[in-house]
Parts: structure tokens; C-alpha cells; sequence
């Protein structure tokens, strides 16, 4: 592992052209101590950040969660917990940061929460809900992190993808000798997620690698997958991620079950409007 490349990542608030907004929260999410009411006085602050999330949080992604529409901020944050919050308050401040890293991360990202929605509910792991699509709208912010710290190289890691029709995570090794997995899990744990979040976005490509999160792991990788194949947004290039074997054992999804996953995933992003936070 590259240390000094850990090191300048963790400290990411040393970046000029992250916003002071941006930078406030990132110190705020980091403190272990930080209460529901400090996160909602910070969103309330900005007219423009409490519309965004009111928006999110009436998304398709949201919206079997709730009985009737979210009209404020207190009422998100009575029905989620704190490490949603802080996920989706995250999410929803670098989502303009997606799509000026890649058109289209921020949808592909939003339709992978979507999809982790629906096969968490149809592979009977309800429970875990909440936790999987935090990691899904999150499980691709190392992109985010490193176009922002490296924006020339990362440059380059898109160009080489997209050119030479290749894995994104196979370019990111070649340029930077870690992925955007590794990156997202370093500040995943350095903001003290939970530790079956940072593990969703380390090993979302690799689910078997993962100690405490391998059916988080797995909804996420799948998630992925058929995202990437209904061409649901863009995740850096065109190929469609390899789905780890172990999955369909993991989660013990039949044909059947499949089948049910695919028709319900593609007829909730049918609306990508729906999605749009502007």
C-alpha cells in the first residue's frame, strides 16, 4: 500500500477546490460524538442543501421506507438513523462532485442504492436496508476523492479506460497502485463508519473478501453489475463489472428469484428524472 498516497487522501481537507461547505461537514461527519441535531442545524443553514436531501429522501430509493411523502429535515431525521444521515447528507453534497469526475456517476450511483433496495427486500435481508444503500450511494466516492486530489491522472485513468476498453480498477492500479475501493474504505473508516460500511465499499468488487459485510458485499456487487448492464448512468467505462460467483450462494438467489430482481430493478429506474437531485 502506498502510505504517503493514504496520507494525503485521509487529509483531503488540505484540497483547494473542495468547497468550505464541503469541508465542514467532512470535519463534522469525522467527530464520533456528533449528534442528529448538529447534522440538521448544518443542513437547515443552507436553503439549497435542505431541498437536495428533502428531494433524496423522496426518491424511489426512500420511498418504500416511508408511509407519506418527507416535507422537512426533522422528519428524515426522526425515520433514519445517524449513519444514514451522515451517508446521505455525504451523497447528496458530492453528487455535483460525481458527475464533474464522470457524467453519469452520480445516477449510476443513485441506481445502485435502488438496486441494493430491491434485492435486499427480495432476498429477505430487510434488516440490513438501511446499512446497503448508505454503502451503495457510497460505494464509489474513491473516484470522487481521487479525480479531486489528482484530477491529471485520474484524467488519464479515464481516458485509458475508455480508450483502451478496459476495467476502470485495472487503470487506477497501473496509475495509482490502489482502487477507488481501497480509497472510499480509508475515508470510510476514517469518518468512523460502521464497519459494515467501510467493508461494502473495500470489497463491493470482491464480496467473499469481506469479514463482517459479505451479504452487503454481495447485494452491492450485484447491484452494480445490473446497472451497469441496463446502461443506468456511468461508472468510468463500458464494461459491465464481474460478478463474483459466490454471489447467488451468498444471497441464495435462485433463477426465480433473479428473475424477479431484474424486472423490479429495471422498472424502478425506468424514470431517471426521478433520481435527479436538481
Amino acid at each position: 500500500m502506498n502510505a504517503k498516497l493514504k496520507y494525503d487522501i485521509e487529509n483531503i481537507y488540505n484540497i483547494p477546490t473542495i468547497a468550505p461547505m464541503l469541508r465542514k461537514l467532512l470535519v463534522l461527519i469525522e467527530d464520533p460524538a456528533v449528534s442528529m441535531n448538529e447534522l440538521s442545524k448544518f443542513i437547515l443553514k443552507d436553503p439549497s442543501l435542505t431541498a437536495r436531501v428533502i428531494k433524496f429522501v423522496n426518491s424511489p430509493i426512500f420511498k418504500s421506507r416511508f408511509s407519506h411523502p418527507i416535507t422537512s429535515v426533522n422528519q428524515a431525521m426522526l425515520m433514519l438513523g445517524i449513519n444514514s444521515v451522515k451517508g446521505i447528507l455525504l451523497g447528496v453534497m458530492v453528487s455535483n462532485y460525481m458527475d464533474k469526475t464522470m457524467e453519469g456517476l452520480w445516477l449510476h450511483s443513485a441506481g445502485c442504492a435502488e438496486a441494493s433496495k430491491i434485492i435486499a427486500e427480495l432476498t429477505l435481508n430487510v434488516d440490513l436496508i438501511e446499512d446497503i444503500t448508505v454503502s451503495a450511494i457510497l460505494h464509489d466516492i474513491g473516484k470522487v476523492i481521487l479525480n479531486t486530489k489528482y484530477p491529471q491522472k485520474y484524467r488519464a485513468v479515464l481516458l485509458n479506460s475508455k480508450n483502451g476498453e478496459t476495467y476502470i480498477l485495472e487503470e487506477e492500479i497501473n496509475i495509482f497502485e490502489v482502487t477507488h475501493a481501497d480509497v472510499g474504505s480509508w475515508l470510510a473508516h476514517k469518518w468512523n463508519f460502521p464497519i459494515v460500511l467501510t467493508e461494502t465499499i473495500k470489497y463491493h468488487h470482491h464480496p467473499t473478501m469481506s469479514k463482517n459485510a459479505k451479504i452487503h458485499c454481495s447485494i452491492v456487487n450485484l447491484a452494480d453489475c445490473l446497472i451497469k448492464a441496463f446502461g443506468f448512468g456511468y461508472s468510468g467505462d463500458n464494461l459491465i463489472p464481474l460478478l463474483d460467483p459466490h454471489v447467488f450462494e451468498i444471497l441464495k438467489i435462485n433463477e426465480t428469484i433473479l428473475n424477479e430482481i431484474i424486472k423490479e430493478v429495471y422498472n424502478e429506474i425506468s424514470d431517471e428524472e426521478a433520481f435527479n437531485l436538481d
